[in-house]
């Protein structure tokens, strides 16, 4: 597989084409990847997501996809964001561009997304029980409700970044519950 990104301070996962794909540790072994009946795999349903971002059914519950373009992508926790690699001369520059990237995005439509835990990030043609022989990453995230919403910027003349932000939503409390 060729890399677009190169070793430095993040850890990066890239895909043989298709889209990447977070799913919950929990329901990992529910995700089939490109094995399957024809036309109807858990790969080809990521493939079917129309949009920077769409979530699937796996198991009790759902796989963020990260669609279109299939970049090199890693997680800042600072910011609660998956960056995704679109151009840039070096990782500094890269991530240099984050701030500015994140302050001027023109977001798209948020999902919500309830996660049950941490979630692990690889190329959505992989079986999740077979995750250790391809590039991943865990992602710690807290139990709980997420907004999603994805952006795409250009905070230098040859840097161009994909952003998909997670952002912690409160628990709807019953009435009368503190």
């Amino acid at each position: 597989m060729v890399r677009y990104a190169e070793p430095g301070a993040l850890e990066w996962v890239e895909s043989g084409g298709g889209p990447l794909v977070a799913v919950p540790e929990t329901v990992l072994p529910f995700w089939a990847g490109a094995d399957g009946e024809e036309n109807a795999s858990d790969y080809d349903r990521a493939c079917e997501v129309d949009g920077v971002v769409g979530l699937l059914p796996v198991g009790d519950s759902a796989a963020l996809v990260l669609g279109e373009e299939p970049a090199s992508t890693a997680f800042l926790p600072a910011h609660g964001t998956f960056v995704r690699w679109c151009a840039a001369h070096s990782e500094d520059e890269l991530l240099a561009g984050v701030p500015a990237a994140l302050a001027a995005a023109e977001w798209g439509d948020e999902v919500h997304w309830d996660v049950p835990g941490p979630v692990l990030l690889f190329d959505s043609a992989w079986p999740g029980d077979q995750t250790e022989r391809t590039d991943s990453l865990r992602v710690e995230l807290a139990p709980g409700r997420y907004a999603v919403r994805a952006a795409n910027a250009r905070p230098g003349p040859e840097t161009w970044l994909g952003l998909v932000q997670l952002r912690s939503l409160p628990r709807h409390q019953p009435p009368g519950e503190a």
